[in-house]
């Protein structure tokens, strides 16, 4: 059986589910999402560049990790256990920051991210254990070199990560 999205309306509010090849085909159908970000004790993020080979903005660098929690299934539980198999980070408490709707569209592949994101952030020091088909490189990196880099060469970046960065880090 497929993997299959939570579809959601623009409240957030589950309506439906769909697998996850369908919810990125074009126009793209909205779905619950999560966006991780990981702090550390000197206030670094941790982004992680997408491995090369992923099916949607391959090697672009964005947040710790993110992904899709499965219909009914508990949206930080969903998160934890994804940035463990992900990133080899486990144990890491996250909360919820707030959320955001997006729509973008992936030149390279063409699928369509139609997401009611779900940002998240937690603390930890430990350098993180990647899974090498999911990540292709990580890196500590201060707040505010992330805005600059943002700014200046958004095309780098994957393009949930300003708007999730805005509300994870308070900007």
């Amino acid at each position: 059986m497929p993997a299959l999205l939570d579809l959601v309306n623009v409240q957030g509010e589950s309506v439906g589910s769909c697998p996850v090849v369908d919810g990125h085909a074009t126009p793209g159908r909205l779905h619950r999402a999560f966006s991780v970000f990981v702090l550390n004790t000197d206030g670094s993020v941790l982004l992680q560049r997408r491995a090369l080979d992923k099916s949607r903005f391959a090697a672009l660098w964005t947040n710790t990790c993110c992904s899709h929690p499965a219909p009914g299934q508990d949206l930080l539980a969903a998160a934890s256990a994804r940035l463990e198999q992900e990133m080899g980070l486990p144990g890491v408490v996250l909360t919820e920051r707030g959320s955001f709707v997006y729509q973008a569209s992936d030149p390279a592949s063409g699928a369509v991210e139609n997401e009611f994101d779900h940002v998240l952030v937690g603390a930890s020091d430990a350098d993180p254990a990647p899974h090498p088909a999911e990540v292709a490189g990580w890196e500590w990196v201060t707040p505010d070199w992330l805005a600059v880099e943002l700014a200046e060469h958004p095309e780098r970046f994957t393009p949930w990560l300003a708007r999730a960065a805005a509300i994870a880090l308070g900007w």
